[in-house]
């Protein structure tokens, strides 16, 4: 992908909404992965089985905060949703899906609304952009289909 099909956006103004609630999200979700490490960071990691817990909560929370940021700000929108995707992804797999197999399906449905909410508001911003109430549209990938 060129650095211009990054900042491309096609999306509405009113992106700049999705943009907030999803950043705003990821940004505290990262922090809290260090201002409390037992219950949301390491110690939760550890908990769900992810490999190399005091490795991966790091990582993950710094991946949040940085990519939330850019997601606010609206520069490199459609990347830094990428990333974001993944977390979402992986997190649905393994705290959602034990849910499922142990509870039923509306368990599962009930704590899974702010995953599937989160997914989904990245997808849209993979897709469209950040719209053009962003830096993505100030730096030059303001048009619908910008192709240069």
């Amino acid at each position: 992908m060129k650095p211009s099909r990054l900042r491309a956006t096609n999306g509405p103004s009113a992106t700049l909404l999705i943009r907030l609630a999803v950043g705003s999200i990821f940004v505290s979700e990262g922090i809290q992965k260090f201002l409390f490490q037992d219950a949301l960071g390491v110690g939760r990691f550890a908990k769900i089985g992810i490999p190399m817990p005091g490795v991966m909560a790091p990582f993950v929370g710094v991946v949040e905060i940085v990519c939330g940021a850019l997601v606010i700000g609206g520069l490199l929108t459609r990347l830094a949703s990428l990333p974001l995707i993944i977390d979402m992804l992986v997190a649905i797999a393994t705290t959602k899906i034990p849910i499922a197999l142990k509870s039923g399906g509306w368990a599962m449905a009930h704590e899974a609304r702010t995953d599937v909410a989160m997914l989904l508001g990245c997808v849209f911003l993979a897709l469209v952009g950040a719209g053009p109430l962003s830096l993505d549209a100030v730096l030059g990938g303001s048009g619908i289909g910008d192709d240069a």
